[in-house]
């Protein structure tokens, strides 16, 4: 796998930064002494600019180049996820109830790694933005980076990012032109009825049968409502109600997920849904309110700039090891808020078999760091070489 040497030589040092971030995993918005172990190794580096403090701790560093160009923006995540770590590595988690468990750790080692090498070699025109972004988990951080005037501020023109994928070969890079991923919404129903005894269901307006029903009919938006030349998820992910066997209870909750790739699938569930509510609710004599969270839109890559990544990731891992027409993914990632504003690529590197992400066993494969850095770093140099070079 023909990898940068110069990356190549500091594969070490990429591995010890990897680790200590997984050891010290911080969640959401509130990734202070990550932001600040980043932009350390950043004014090491030497790169020209550090600005930190964007959506509470971002941040996005400048290298300049040789000459007059354009803006290139890549892009890292930096949060970790709030849920236990059972890989018993002598690296795990030391915070307990949190957990590097999708890699994030690793996106920004491979960002720093590309870091590195930019601000040593400089062979590209214009200059490059650096971004490390929390909150990638929920909470929408790459939009509050781009409300905040990132993409204006930086003169961005286009953007690149990379996902670490297990059970994907190792070094094999894999996106699509178009959607890639999901829209993410979700949805809070909560039920109230009256309540009583067990053994007089006919004194109360039962909330458990209105929910049981609520759930099933739920399920018809996707087999008798939608387009099935489109992709559509609608799952029902909890129901809450009761507290004892013989106890009718007063009130029931449902939630869960819609996963839509337009705006129209999207708008015909949110009207199908509030029908629903309101048939159970004259059907079963029960309150029904419903609240409809709009989340991630779908994100969408540049068909141009999917082309010129995939030649830039056939360079290091060979025509053979990518994959340009991957299927849709029906997660989320809220880089689509960059995308929104301009043109640009999402790519998954493989990291060969393992646990998959949101695992409790998982771990990001340090092989991959200097594989990814490569491919930031070569992007920029193919994107904005050298004027007259």
């Amino acid at each position: 796998m023909p990898i940068v040497n110069r990356i190549a030589e500091f594969s070490k040092d990429m591995q010890a930064w990897r680790r200590y971030l997984h050891e010290n995993p911080e969640l959401g918005f509130e990734c202070h002494e990550t932001a600040k172990f980043v932009a350390e190794r950043l004014r090491e580096f030497g790169v020209d600019e550090v600005h930190e403090g964007i959506a509470t701790t971002g941040l996005v560093a400048i290298i300049n180049g040789q000459g007059d160009g354009p803006t290139i923006g890549l892009r890292a995540d930096m949060d970790a996820l709030p849920m236990p770590e059972e890989t018993g590595l002598e690296y795990a988690s030391k915070v307990e109830g949190r957990m590097h468990a999708c890699g994030h750790d690793g996106h920004t080692t491979m960002l720093l790694g590309a870091a590195r090498y930019l601000a040593e070699t400089r062979n590209f025109s214009g200059r490059v933005a650096l971004i490390f972004q929390p909150a990638e988990e929920g909470g929408g951080g790459g939009e509050v980076m781009c409300d905040e005037g990132m993409i204006e501020r930086f003169e961005i023109r286009e953007a690149y990012a990379l996902h670490n994928m297990p059970d994907i070969p190792l070094g094999m890079f894999v996106t699509t032109a178009g959607p890639m991923s999901a829209a993410v919404d979700d949805f809070e129903i909560n039920i109230k009825g009256t309540g009583g005894h067990g053994a007089y269901p006919q004194e109360t307006a039962d909330p458990v049968v209105a929910v049981v029903a609520l759930a099933q009919a739920i399920q018809t938006i996707v087999s008798r409502n939608h387009d099935t030349n489109k992709e559509l998820v609608v799952s029902v992910t909890q129901i809450h109600t009761g507290s004892a066997d013989n106890i009718i209870p007063e009130t029931a909750f449902a939630g869960g997920t819609v996963r839509t790739f337009d705006e129209d699938t999207q708008n015909m569930v949110k009207k199908r849904l509030r029908e629903i509510c309101r048939g159970i609710a004259e059907s079963y004599n029960v309150d029904v309110d419903l609240k409809y969270n709009t989340g991630y839109p779908a994100m969408v890559n540049d068909a141009e700039k999917v082309t010129l990544a995939a030649s830039v990731a056939a360079d290091i891992s060979g025509k053979d090891m990518v994959e340009a027409d991957h299927q849709k993914e029906m997660g989320a990632e809220d880089f689509s808020y960059i995308l929104q504003r301009v043109p640009g690529a999402y790519l998954m590197l493989g990291q060969g078999e393992g646990p998959s992400v949101h695992n409790t066993g998982y771990d990001f494969n340090d092989e991959i760091s200097p594989i990814g850095a490569s491919f930031f770093a070569r992007m920029v140099e193919t994107r904005q070489p050298v004027k007259g070079a």
